[in-house]
């Protein structure tokens, strides 16, 4: 395989096709075609309807992704990431010099692009990978509540909900401002972790970031029923006085 043939992973940003950097919007355009995650060929998904406001749309395509899949690495899985670099070959093999891969947030963080770029890597050997840096919903639901993430000498602890709430538990019990993705379904046993550790009056939550019907607030105002599944959470550290961690 060539080495000037690039597999570029884009970050597009938590849903507002306005979050999204120059730098990912002229490599998009750039780039000889532009692969879109989505759960059915027959159905857009979220990155799709973001790139569509930045690129034309003879150059976007679809690969289907077991997004909603949450068995772990289920067989679904393993055969959508085969299938997926099965087309990114394909477009190397017609003449492609650099396909683009447009993934929702960020492609470092928690992103299907990091087991696609490594099956296309195993498939044609010598590809180039390169990634481009996008806003990440922490960031956006940070921005739109209000919450200031981390302050002076603050960690900062990112998990998904999914692995379970003793790992979530563990977190609050810190002095770290936490961070949760994926944790709609279990909406209910969040609020009572929050509110256990004695962070539920500052905690945050957004879903469908930029989207038509999004919605963020403060996690006491939930009534107890689950949120979509691509919900976050923020749960600022405790703060007693301004400058207080420096």
């Amino acid at each position: 395989m060539d080495a000037s043939r690039r597999l570029l992973g884009v970050g597009v940003g938590p849903g507002d096709p306005e979050l999204v950097t120059v730098k990912a919007v002229r490599r998009m355009r750039a780039a000889d075609v532009v692969l879109v995650p989505v759960m059915a060929l027959d159905e857009p998904g979220r990155a799709e309807a973001t790139v569509r406001e930045h690129v034309e749309e003879h150059t976007i395509e679809r690969v289907v992704f077991a997004l909603n899949d949450r068995e772990g690495r289920s067989e679904r899985r393993v055969r959508a990431w085969d299938e997926a670099a099965r087309a990114v070959v394909r477009h190397f093999e017609q003449g492609a010099r650099t396909v683009a891969f447009a993934t929702i947030g960020d492609p470092n963080v928690y992103s299907t692009f990091s087991y696609l770029a490594q099956t296309v890597q195993e498939s044609a050997p010598g590809t180039e990978v390169e990634t481009i840096a996008g806003i990440t919903a922490m960031q956006d639901l940070a921005s739109r509540s209000g919450s200031v993430l981390v302050e002076g000498s603050e960690p900062l602890t990112l998990l998904p909900a999914t692995n379970g709430m003793d790992r979530l538990r563990t977190a609050l019990d810190t002095d770290a401002t936490v961070v949760a993705y994926k944790f709609g379904r279990f909406t209910p046993q969040v609020v009572a972790a929050l509110r256990d550790s004695g962070r539920l009056d500052n905690a945050v939550y957004g879903s469908r970031l930029g989207l038509g019907d999004e919605e963020f607030a403060p996690v006491s105002t939930l009534d107890g029923d689950a949120l979509p599944y691509l919900s976050t959470l923020i749960a600022p550290a405790h703060r007693s006085e301004r400058g207080g961690k420096l």
